[in-house]
Formats: C-alpha cells, structure tokens, sequence
C-alpha cells in the first residue's frame, strides 16, 4: 500500500494540455552547426518552448539504425535530459523499427525479423522494458510512451498493403503495453500509455478492430494530422477527436502536426510541405503558420481533447547531408526563420488560452 502511495505521489498529474513539440532532431541540427535564436541571441529549443508555455518534449527511438547515429538510447537519454532540466513532460515514441516507421510501412528491427510472433512479442516486451528500466535508472522516465509510430499498417508486419493480421498485432502491441506497465510499476514513476495512428480517417476503424482484438490496456489516442495527406478538415478532425472519446473512453490528442511559414526554402532539398499543404485561410506566412496551430488546438480543444504537439520544429537547413539531400525536408514548416534561425511567432500557440466553446 505504502509503494502504490509513493508511485501514485512520484507520478506527476498529466497537464490540462498537452502542448508541444517533437524535438528529436536538435542535438544532431546543433552538431551540424545549428544556432537557434530569439531576439539575435543564441537560445536553446528547450528553453524556448517552456518559456513559450509549452509543457511537453516528444523524442523518437529507433532499435539499431547504423545509418545515423540519432534517435537510439544514448541520442534519447540527451534529449529526455534536456527536456526535464527544463521542467518539461516527455513522450517517448518507440518505433519499434532500424529506420522510420510510419503510416505506410512497419518494418520490424533486422535482429527481430525472422522470428516468429510469440519470440517477436518476447523482444518487444525485453527491449520496451529494458529501455525504460535504462532511463529509470538516470531520473529519465518520460512521463508517457507511445507503442509505436503511425502504426496504421500491422505492426512489424511490413507496408500497409499487406492486410492486418490482428491476432498477431494484438500480441505484439499487448506485449508492448504490459512492458511500459511493469516498467512503471517499478520505476520512479508511471508512464501513461499512447496508440497513435495517422490522419483522422483512419483512426476509427483502426480502434475498433483493435477493441475487436483485445487491445485495451491504453490510455491516450494519438493522431497525426497533415492537411496535404488527410482528406478531413480542421473541422472534420475535430469531429473525430470527439467521437473516438465517446467511443473509446480514452483521451484524444493531435500528436504530429506541422504548417509551412514560407514555401521557399534554404537548400536543395526538396521541402516536404510545398504549395500543394497550403489550406484556405492560411497563408505560408509566420502569421499564417501561428494561425493554423491556434485554430488547430482551439478546434481540438471544443471536441474534448488533451492537446497538440508539434513534428520536428527545429529542424533547419544545415550544411549536413541526409539520405534525401543536404539540408533539411522540413525547414520551412520549422519554428524558426530561414536565413538567422530567428525564433518565429509559431511559438506563440503554446502560451494561448484555450477554453473549450459551447457548441
């Protein structure tokens, strides 16, 4: 009784908000040369976003990616340290894959690949419990995790043309939870569990047949929400956001989003979100790019979710190579400018008032 006591005390109340960003990227921008700013100075991300009203640090965690020496445990414990020195949540995305797992493709670890599912549940379960029992040991245990990213298509299974076999999937995301579970019944504190699933469409019938399956043991809905890959509006995301907590009984959330503040770029490579992002009503302007992110979570917040969090805001042109070029995909959906790397008014949404309307 006395443990259950000091865990439930040691656990920190989630905040009324979820308010964030996934900041994976800053320690391998800085090592490329990165200096961010506010006001001409150099500034820390982390700092920034607290300062900013932000409550929350996303980071991603890959198995064994050999081709870049990010996102695995010693990158995470950087970013997770960063992240608490600043008083912030943290959310641990695993993605249970060597590389980038997404709503088009799940490709399980090399080590793990030729097993069968009852072993492949064993590792998942081996390797979630180990990784968290490692940050524990540090004072690094993030405040919620994520059971996999985007995991739209089987887990593990391959690319999302390959259909679900939910009997498999259930094990493997069952073995997942209960790893994040014991871990927490023996760390310093609890971790809330998250399922997160891309674009609003397809979240609904992807939580129904895992409620068919035996799925359960979560706690939190994730949804990313790109406008240029979604055929829902605003509004439409909004709508799902309220009935999925109906439904389900669990907390909905906008975990990945991201608007461009310009469509030129700083490199030659090819910007992600070009001209064909662009939704009416918001232009690709600083002004434009904050307008989104406070309607985005005014909207989300009317249909009774926990908040938004940003993808990949500080990842800016550099002189650094990357398997699609030199630069960054992403530097004009970044939160900061071009040219200096001035902090932009992005930020601002953080700090906002949000209060749910009457509808």
């Amino acid at each position: 009784m006395k443990a259950a006591l000091a865990l439930l005390l040691a656990t920190p109340a989630p905040p009324p908000l979820y308010l964030g960003a996934d900041l994976s990227y800053v320690n391998e921008m800085e090592d490329c040369g990165a200096v961010y700013r506010k006001g001409g100075r150099r500034a820390d991300p982390f700092a920034l976003l607290k300062a900013a009203g932000g409550n929350l640090v996303r980071v991603r965690i890959w198995n064994d990616a050999k081709w870049t020496r990010y996102s695995n445990l010693e990158d995470v414990r950087k970013t997770i340290a960063r992240a608490k020195a600043q008083g912030l949540q943290v959310l641990l995305d695993f993605h249970y894959s060597d590389d980038w797992a997404d709503g088009d493709k799940q490709i399980p670890p090399a080590a793990w690949a030729g097993l069968a599912t009852e072993a492949q549940a064993q590792a998942l379960y081996d390797y979630t419990r180990g990784v968290l029992a490692s940050l524990d040991r540090d004072g690094l245990m993030p405040e919620l995790v994520q059971v996999g990213n985007e995991t739209n298509p089987e887990l593990m299974g391959g690319t999302k043309e390959k259909p679900i076999d939910w009997k498999r999937n259930a094990a493997l995301f069952n073995a997942g939870i209960r790893a994040v579970r014991d871990a927490g019944r023996s760390g310093r504190l609890a971790p809330r569990v998250m399922l997160h699933i891309a674009q609003p469409e397809n979240v609904e019938p992807w939580f129904e047949a895992a409620t068919r399956a035996g799925i359960a043991d979560y706690d939190l809905i994730g949804i990313s929400y790109y406008g240029k890959w979604s055929t829902r509006s605003i509004a439409q995301l909004g709508e799902t956001v309220s009935r999925v907590k109906a439904r389900f009984g669990r907390d909905a959330l906008v975990v990945e989003t991201a608007y461009p503040f310009t469509t030129r770029g700083a490199d030659a490579a090819p910007n992600l979100l070009g001209p064909d992002t662009l939704i009416p009503g918001y232009p690709a302007t600083p002004k434009g790019q904050l307008r989104y992110l406070v309607d985005l979570t005014q909207t989300v917040v009317d249909h009774g979710g926990v908040g938004v969090v940003y993808w990949e805001p500080a990842w800016v042109s550099t002189p650094c190579k990357t398997r699609w070029g030199t630069g960054s995909n992403w530097e004009n959906a970044a939160w900061f400018s071009l040219d200096r790397h001035e902090a932009l008014p992005a930020f601002d949404f953080l700090g906002r008032k949000y209060r749910a309307r009457r509808r």
